[in-house]
């Protein structure tokens, strides 16, 4: 299992972060994520081989943009 953190760009409510969340939930080795609307940070656990990239074209899916921190 690996965590990786993203800052995330304009996600400042619940409804943000459930956005957010809706969307990464479905890239495939999430095993789990935190969204914090306050601090606009996204926290993914998911196995070795998570592709950041397909997390990171969820988040601009959902309709913002991250980084990897």
């Amino acid at each position: 299992m690996t965590t990786t953190n993203f800052q995330v760009t304009g996600m400042h409510c619940g409804g943000c972060a459930n956005t957010v969340r809706q969307q990464v939930e479905q890239v495939p080795g999430v095993r789990g994520l935190t969204v914090n609307p306050s601090t606009g940070t996204l926290t993914v656990d998911g196995e070795e081989n998570l592709d950041t990239a397909a997390v990171l074209a969820a988040v601009g899916q959902a309709g913002y943009e991250a980084v990897r921190t």
